[in-house]
């Protein structure tokens, strides 16, 4: 079972939902695959081919460079007993160490000159995996505060800590302007985003409501964010999440994709639902957004990826696979998208990257709106 998004969380169900007789259409299958898989279900019209990018393992949170070449991502396989941070060649599939092969790391993602990844790592406190969220407590996810940003310099191999700061420091990405990194952090007690240059410097925190506030991405043009939430509204509520962060633990519950103006500060809450929605991304249009829920699962064990309006409008699915699909990031100009997917595993749990080429049907675009 991977580890998922920047918080380690255990979103995969312990087995698929039934699939209500569908199976992966019999076409976009990958070179070299066994004869007779396939990688793509009804009902995924975005989809074009579909190539699969890693086997055997855990993999997720595959993320673009800025050229489109390689991608950043996270992988615990063989040796390697949590997760550590890869790149990969998309030419050659040739894969890389970026982390120091200890502790436990999350949310890789290429600095602007294409040559440094920054990551979170816990390998500064403890060479080890750390134990895992204590689930006497209920279905919780750890809040690792062992967590630091690093900055590695692919050519050098050079190393820096950014930022430091007691308490956890992750989920960190860098604006489309090159010039600002947004991550999560809990060193002002709560988990909250905040802004910073990329060299460390010019700190500001932007949410401060009591709750969790996370998984930050920029818009195409640097001036908004889009991240995932979750702000208790009673007392008891309040009371549950104060008393597990204490514990370096929060609980998922209704988790809502909002997006954020960097300039005024204003906030929009685009989904309204009671499920787990996370994993959002902005497609290149600066208009719609890409995420992953439950909102369509019964046992709410079944994740699926979604597209909406960064308005709230025109919610539609994309994918159909019958457990899990998360982590989508579109490449810059909009011609592909990555994502992580239990389908077409080898053995039970395993999690790989896929790289679909993104179909836009002539009335799935919405039409423009004013924000």
């Amino acid at each position: 079972m991977i580890a998922l998004t920047c918080l380690s969380l255990l979103f995969f169900p312990q087995a698929p939902e039934k699939a209500q007789g569908q199976q992966p259409l019999a076409e976009a299958r990958e070179p070299g695959l066994p004869q007779g898989e396939a990688l793509r279900f009804p009902g995924e019209r975005h989809f074009g081919k579909i190539r699969r990018l890693t086997r055997g393992g855990e993999n997720a949170e595959g993320y673009f460079n800025w050229q489109g070449d390689q991608i950043s991502y996270q992988a615990s396989f063989g040796p390697y007993a949590c997760d550590q941070i890869f790149t990969m060649d998309l030419l050659t599939g040739a894969r890389r160490l970026v982390s120091t092969g200890k502790g436990r790391t999350t949310c890789a993602y290429f600095m602007p000159d294409d040559r440094s990844v920054i990551f979170a790592s816990t390998h500064g406190a403890d060479p080890g995996c750390l134990e895992p969220p204590d689930y006497s407590q209920g279905y919780v996810w750890k809040i690792y505060p062992e967590f630091d940003l690093y900055v590695r310099h692919l050519d050098s191999g050079n190393l820096k800590v950014l930022a430091p700061s007691p308490g956890y420091d992750a989920e960190a990405v860098v604006s489309p302007t090159g010039d600002k990194i947004v991550f999560t952090s809990t060193r002002n007690g709560d988990l909250d985003i905040y802004l910073m240059n990329v060299d460390g410097t010019g700190l500001r925190q932007l949410t401060d409501a009591i709750g969790y506030d996370g998984g930050p991405f920029f818009s195409p043009d640097g001036k908004r964010i889009v991240y995932r939430a979750f702000h208790p509204k009673t007392e008891k509520e309040k009371a549950r999440y104060l008393e597990l962060l204490g514990k370096d633990l929060i609980e998922p519950m209704a988790l809502q994709i909002m997006v954020m103006d960097l300039a005024s500060g204003e906030v929009v809450q685009v989904t309204h639902n009671e499920a787990a929605n996370f994993a959002p991304y902005f497609h290149p249009d600066n208009e719609r957004i890409i995420y992953c829920s439950n909102q369509d699962s019964p046992s709410g064990r079944d994740f699926d990826l979604y597209l909406i309006g960064d308005d709230g409008s025109n919610n539609q699915r994309i994918t159909f696979n019958p457990s899990f699909d998360g982590f989508p990031m579109f490449s810059h100009d909009g011609k592909r998208l990555i994502f992580a997917s239990n389908r077409a595993n080898d053995q039970p749990r395993e999690t790989n990257l896929f790289l679909a080429e993104w179909v836009e049907p002539a009335e799935a675009k919405p039409a423009s709106h004013s924000r």
